[in-house]
């Protein structure tokens, strides 16, 4: 399970970032948040391949 945020910076040429939450099972059973901040278009790709 992953939510997606967009953010911009201040410049008009600037990227479009995407802050990235995943939640991963970890051994002992229970669930750790990792959160990323990426390009926009990279985004789905990370989302996408768990």
């Amino acid at each position: 399970m992953a939510k997606k945020t967009v953010a911009t910076l201040k410049k008009a040429d600037a990227k479009t970032f995407t802050k990235v939450i995943r939640m991963i099972k970890k051994e002992s059973g229970g669930y750790a948040f990792v959160e990323q901040v990426v390009p926009s278009d990279e985004a789905d790709k990370l989302i996408a391949g768990k």
